[in-house]
């Protein structure tokens, strides 16, 4: 049995959930989610509100689904109460991000332009320091996934560090050229 797919997923209050035949719908105070669960597995209420993950047997297919499904449930009931967010720090000379509102932001990476980036729908910029980006929003695969948009325009190089990064995050950093 997966220890993380037999792990029931709890239901806060304020939260409703709505299962309809492969279709799970949370609904919170933050917003709606909506994810198809995957063919054999199968979400089941208990008595006590919680939700519980089921599969049928033992094959790897249904093994390799079931704490995923789990997983995939779990994160979009704390999406809609707590939400997720990503800090992203912005390391070089002249390397800083400004808000142009909520929904876009505009670095200027080094590059002869500056780059403009545009928040899909559900995520949110925040730019507390010039060299420091928070991403909010509800589902978390699209919160990681604008992080890794953003990091990827200037990742971070291993001779000086410079470029957007995790907070956080380690870079290697490798010796330079040798002296004579």
């Amino acid at each position: 049995m997966s220890r993380i797919g037999r792990l029931p997923i709890p239901v806060p209050s304020g939260v409703d959930v709505q299962i309809d035949g492969r279709a799970v719908t949370v609904k919170g105070p933050k917003g709606t989610l909506t994810h198809t669960v995957a063919e054999p597995i199968e979400i089941k209420r208990d008595d006590d509100g919680t939700l519980k993950v089921e599969r049928p047997n033992d094959e790897r297919q249904n093994r390799a689904l079931h704490g995923l499904v789990r997983s995939l449930v779990n994160n979009m009931v704390v999406g809609v109460t707590q939400g997720f967010s990503k800090e992203l720090e912005i390391v070089g000379v002249g390397y800083r991000a400004t808000a142009q509102g909520p929904r876009a932001l505009e670095l200027a990476l080094g590059f002869s332009h500056p780059v403009k980036v545009n928040a899909p729908p559900g995520i949110e910029f925040e730019v507390p320091a010039p060299t420091r980006i928070a991403i909010r929003g509800i589902d978390k695969e699209a919160v990681g996934q604008v992080a890794a948009d953003i990091r990827k325009i200037r990742k971070p190089e291993p001779y000086k560090g410079k470029g957007v990064r995790y907070a956080g995050e380690h870079v290697q950093r490798k010796a330079g050229k040798a002296g004579k």
